[in-house]
């Protein structure tokens, strides 16, 4: 992969529907972060040779970032609803446009998990946000390469 720099990345939510998506760039997001992870089961046996063996267990997946707080901004309504209705968003983080055939990352159908309004004396009202992965017929977070 190319190094990239996060201003060129992406991170959009899904207006359309599963199967046919309408893909809308947050574009008020500031300092987004994919993190990704998996639990540990321990498979050590008496077989082992003394060493302590781990297979992968549950994955967890989050989307955090910083969204600018304006109510005039369609993704900044989209979300604040979404947390206060308890509904979820299709989303996806990209490492480019989603437009552009190969971009890749994450997509999964997400619970506003966080919303929280900070209001430093010296800088724009944002928001923390964070999306995780929720329950959903659709499809489980799924890694997403662009065509």
């Amino acid at each position: 992969m190319a190094k990239t720099v996060g201003l060129n990345c992406e991170l959009s939510y899904n207006t359309g529907t599963f199967a046919v998506p309408v893909w809308s760039a947050i574009d008020n997001a500031r300092d987004v972060t994919l993190s990704l992870e998996a639990g540990e089961a321990d498979a050590s046996t008496r077989g082992s040779d003394g060493w302590r063996e781990t297979i992968q267990a549950l994955k967890d997946g989050s989307i955090e970032f910083e969204l600018a707080a304006d109510s005039s901004d369609a993704a900044f309504t989209a979300i604040k609803t979404a947390f206060f209705d308890g509904t979820s968003l299709d989303v996806i983080a990209l490492d480019g446009p989603e437009a552009t055939a190969g971009s890749q990352g994450l997509r999964m159908i997400a619970a506003v998990s966080a919303f929280s309004r900070s209001e430093p004396l010296e800088d724009t009202v944002t928001v923390s946000v964070t999306l995780k992965p929720t329950p959903n017929s659709d499809s489980t977070p799924v890694w997403y390469t662009s065509s």
